[in-house]
């Protein structure tokens, strides 16, 4: 017989068991409930399931249609995400959908090109770090280095004084000053005018050019003079600049005068002999140039071979999510380990919700089967946990699917001690560059999908940093380019991306008799199934779970009916 999938869709807009965990669902929508429809897939041989009872925070009842995906077991998650359901993060085996017209934070589905990808200066920042971490061991924290996601964080304080209103004084701090403070006060200010004036003296001597005179007497005079302006003493600790040293120079202004320079000599050479005068060695070396002049990619920094005298090494593997893989389960309890860290310094869990049985849940049941077709890549298709191991110790494990069509990022979890590398921004650049090395076995595996893009959160906007990058329209689920959605999405939290008013869903219910059903282990079209059942209609729920899948899914998927 065979093996079938069983998937659970509440069908009233209500969170439910089939949602994450609460403290995770709190995080993603606050004070939003109604607004998240979850899938549930898992293996059924045996086809005999019954209908399945909840209550939500409110105490009312929730009824979950059970379905089962025919055939070999796969769910269509491409026709799904293209519908906004994402595998990510996921409980256990559920797919999720934002309702989302009714959350309080609309979250669109977004996908990045790689093979169009080129890395920003911050990106660029965060790679050479990376590389010199790991060749000198320079671990120097610069401000701005946290996590885009790493929202715990104290605010940081942003004046240590406190303005005081006049009705906040006392009368003791009004009290007049006496003549002998006053006269204090009144030297002090004088003494540093005085010193003021001393500093603008010197400061103009030296900007000044040095003058030739012809008569010996006036030169000796002005010599003294000026040997006796010029010296001068060492400024005291934060008054004036150190005037033995030279004056900085911007980053900015140095990169120019370079530029030039360059300019001057290139030009010179041109002047100096005719491009046939030239020899080929000359022509070589200028060709290395201009290549050397063209913006770098993400694999220049990512595949540079390090020195032999490297203070640390990374490796990064590709572990299946399978508890029948031999290094899968070999760094099981150490990845567990991490995770229980990260949870708990990252997002305030507590040690009960971070377990090996929340992460097994979380992160390690997966609602996708493992194939390894001959045209696919090496690595087969399926959840895959990306281990980034530092001498010998795991640092950071990105989850992620990979699908005939993209590298879908499902969660990412890192040892909070290195935070300093910025671990979140290094992986998905280093997920982006596994994506192009996938799509040279696989031509149609051309996108780097990010989950949901939240504009109303700002600590989720960092997804749309990495451009080119499309958001799915959430009325007719077209892709359109984030460029074009960013402005809409200043106005509106929820927006229509598709410009063209007369488009609508072209995958949308269109003959909702054609749902396949599963009743008394009988596969049937719902038009069949509606004659035969007894009792009220629920011609509403199946409207509503066709209208959530579209027409192609409700007829690959089976709604299972009592």
């Amino acid at each position: 017989m065979a093996e079938f999938m069983t998937v659970f869709l509440p069908t009233v807009t209500q969170p439910s068991r089939a949602c994450p965990s609460p403290k995770w669902r709190r995080r993603l929508l606050p004070g939003s409930p109604g607004s998240l429809v979850g899938f549930q897939a898992r293996r059924c041989p045996e086809l005999g399931v019954s209908a399945d009872r909840g209550e939500d925070g409110g105490g009312r009842p929730l009824l979950e249609h059970r379905g089962v995906l025919r055939g070999r077991g796969r769910l269509p998650l491409r026709l799904l995400q293209e519908r906004d359901w994402q595998p990510l993060p996921r409980s256990g085996k559920y797919v999720y959908k934002p309702i989302m017209n009714q959350t309080c934070c609309p979250q669109y589905t977004i996908r990045c090109q790689p093979l169009h990808f080129q890395p920003s200066k911050s990106h660029k920042k965060v790679l050479k770090k990376m590389l010199k971490f790991l060749a000198k061991g320079d671990s120097s924290k610069v401000a701005g280095d946290e996590e885009p996601m790493d929202s715990h964080r104290e605010d940081a304080v942003a004046c240590s004084f406190v303005l005081k209103n006049e009705s906040d004084i006392s009368q003791s701090e009004l009290k007049p000053l006496s003549v002998e403070e006053t006269e204090r006060v009144e030297t002090e200010d004088n003494n540093e005018e005085e010193e003021m004036k001393k500093e603008v003296t010197v400061k103009k001597v030296e900007s000044e050019p040095p003058q030739t005179c012809v008569d010996k007497d006036s030169a000796g005079s002005s010599e003294r003079s000026n040997s006796a302006k010029l010296v001068h003493t060492t400024p005291k600790p934060g008054k004036g600049a150190d005037l033995s040293k030279p004056p900085c120079r911007k980053a900015k202004d140095i990169r120019k005068e370079r530029k030039l320079h360059k300019l001057l000599q290139n030009q010179t050479h041109s002047l100096e002999g005719t491009p046939s005068q030239v020899e080929p060695q000359v022509l070589l070396s200028q060709n290395s140039k201009s290549k050397a002049n063209q913006p770098k990619s993400i694999e220049d920094f990512i595949f540079v071979s390090l020195p032999d005298d490297a203070t640390h090494q990374l490796e990064v593997r590709l572990v299946p999510v399978s508890f029948e893989d031999p290094q899968f389960n070999s760094s099981f309890s150490q990845s567990a380990t991490l995770f229980a860290k990260y949870q708990m310094a990252i997002h305030k869990d507590t040690p009960s919700e971070c377990g090996e049985y929340e992460f097994t849940r979380f992160l390690c049941d997966s609602p996708l089967e493992a194939e390894n077709p001959p045209s696919g890549p090496d690595c087969g298709y399926g959840s895959f946990h990306q281990q980034y191991w530092l001498d010998g110790k795991i640092i950071a494990v990105g989850v992620i699917d990979i699908l005939p069509y993209c590298v879908s990022s499902v969660y990412l979890y890192y040892d909070p001690d290195y935070t300093f590398l910025s671990l979140g921004v290094y992986s998905a650049l280093r997920e982006i560059a596994f994506t192009r090395r996938l799509h040279e076995k696989a031509s149609e595996l051309c996108y780097y999908y990010m989950g949901f893009y939240i504009h109303s959160c700002p600590k989720m906007r960092y997804k749309g940093q990495y451009r080119p990058s499309d958001l799915l329209c959430p009325e007719t689920y077209v892709w359109v380019p984030i460029e074009q959605c960013l402005p809409t999405l200043e106005h509106s939290k929820y927006c229509r991306f598709n410009q063209d008013l007369k488009a609508v869903d072209e995958g949308c219910i269109k003959e909702l008799g054609r749902v396949r059903v599963l009743h008394k282990r009988i596969v049937m079209p719902y038009s069949m199934y509606k004659k035969r059942r007894k009792g009220p209609s629920d011609e509403a729920s199946v409207q509503q779970y066709a209208s959530l899948v579209g027409q192609t899914c409700s007829e690959r998927m089976l709604l299972f009916r009592s």
